[in-house]
């Protein structure tokens, strides 16, 4: 007797679409393409908006089939379903040579004009690490693809809410253009966040630019800016107040030794912004800048600092000592720091005391990490402090650096006092001390 019901199918033939989407979204171009050809219903899955609202091109410089056929790939998915994109972000991973820029610049510009022609959802662009001063960055190509993209942002200019062009190194004219790319719009801009940190070249004085004032000067509702400190000066701070003060939250400001930092900014201006930018948060990233005398022209008691990053890069140097940055500039945002990194080699001055009553002085410090050389000791009454609710540290990650080749003795005591507090670390505190030898 023959059977004439159906074919039991799968479970899988009665997944909801929502419930298909989403495990379309876990699996990769290859993947996806595959799992399109099971039937028309994955096959439909597949070309959902939702799928491709992300997308990251990376262009490895150094050159093998298989990347190569993964690039192409995305590439290809990127055009396809390009008019369903809103976060993009282009990676350039060690470039080499001359001719893998040219071609990098000569995909970007078809990638760019097919963007620019069919999608109106793109609101957040991310190309890091041009390093467009490099010498494998030939004029013509150089100008040629710092054309396609100001072109590119100029038809962007009235949807893009985010923009990272960090690492980018090219000169003031050219940064301005690409900047001002964003304006086109009645003259003005509404992107809310900008990433220009390292977007200049190094040594540059751009502080002093009248052309850099001017450009800054038409965006009307920034919430981030993320930049350098050669950038600062009375006329920017005021420029911020008058045009974003209503929307500007965070200013992430990076400091580094090869960077022009000795302008003289105000601290009215300072005070000024803060004023009128309530919501404000400043947070500062110091590169080799350690001297007290550096720090004391930036570091003005007017700013509202939530977060300060101070680190050396292993580089040990006799003119400069800590002791003054911990004990007079710090603890003027006593009311507001959240945030504290050092990163120091300072092995030829001890700063248990110092540091550890700055920490117990800022009532808002949640997060610390410490990398210098310190006593295990140290940690012991940290922790006792925390557990006596003097301090409020949630997040606690110490490098404890030795000049001994064995620290066998100092890792016995870091868990002695580990097992002592266990109950306040495992409940209360993200926990990580080691010691480390630098001999």
């Amino acid at each position: 007797m023959e059977d004439d019901s159906e074919p039991e199918q799968s479970s899988w033939a009665y997944l909801p679409d929502v419930c298909l989407r989403h495990v379309f979204h876990w699996l990769d171009d290859r993947d996806r393409s595959r799992a399109a050809l099971v039937c028309k219903k994955w096959s439909c899955a597949m070309h959902s908006g939702s799928l491709w609202r992300c997308r990251t091109i990376t262009f490895y410089g150094q050159p093998s089939r298989a990347r190569t056929l993964e690039f192409q790939s995305a590439l290809w998915y990127t055009k396809k379903f390009g008019k369903y994109l809103k976060h993009l972000e282009i990676k350039l991973s060690n470039p080499y040579n001359t001719p893998f820029i040219k071609k990098f610049q000569v995909i970007m510009r078809s990638l760019l004009l097919h963007l620019g022609k069919c999608n109106s959802h793109l609101v957040s662009l991310s190309i890091k690490y041009l390093e467009l001063d490099c010498l494998i960055w030939k004029n013509v190509v150089r100008a040629q693809f710092i054309k396609n993209l100001a072109s590119f942002l100029k038809r962007m200019s009235n949807q893009l809410d985010y923009l990272n062009l960090k690492g980018a190194r090219i000169t003031l004219e050219e940064g301005c253009e690409l900047l001002n790319s964003l304006s086109n719009l009645r003259n003005r801009s509404f992107i809310s966040e900008i990433n220009i940190e390292d977007f200049f070249s190094l040594h540059l004085s751009v502080y002093s630019s009248t052309l850099f004032h001017q450009t800054m000067s038409k965006f009307h509702r920034l919430t981030t800016l993320t930049f350098n400190y050669n950038c600062i000066s009375d006329e920017l701070l005021d420029i911020l107040r008058e045009h974003s003060s209503h929307s500007l939250c965070t200013l992430n400001i990076k400091c580094h030794i090869h960077d022009p930092h000795g302008q003289v900014v105000s601290g009215m201006s300072w005070a000024n912004l803060a004023k009128r930018a309530p919501k404000l948060n400043v947070n500062f990233f110091f590169e080799r800048v350690m001297k007290h005398d550096h720090l004391a022209r930036i570091l003005l008691v007017e700013i509202p600092v939530r977060s300060i990053s101070l680190r050396s890069c292993y580089f040990s140097d006799p003119d400069w000592t800590m002791r003054p940055t911990l004990t007079n500039l710090l603890p003027a945002y006593w009311h507001g720091l959240q945030k504290l990194t050092l990163e120091l080699n300072n092995d030829h001055e001890l700063l248990d005391n110092e540091l550890l009553q700055l920490i117990l002085s800022c009532k808002r410090l949640l997060f610390l990490k410490v990398w210098a050389f310190l006593s295990v000791s140290f940690m012991e009454r940290l922790l006792q402090n925390r557990a006596e609710r003097k301090c409020i540290l949630t997040t606690i990650k110490v490098r404890i650096y030795t000049a001994q080749d064995d620290s066998t003795e100092e890792e016995r005591l870091l868990a002695d006092i580990y097992r002592k507090f266990k109950y306040l670390i495992d409940s209360e505190i993200n926990y990580f001390v080691i010691t480390y030898p630098m001999v």
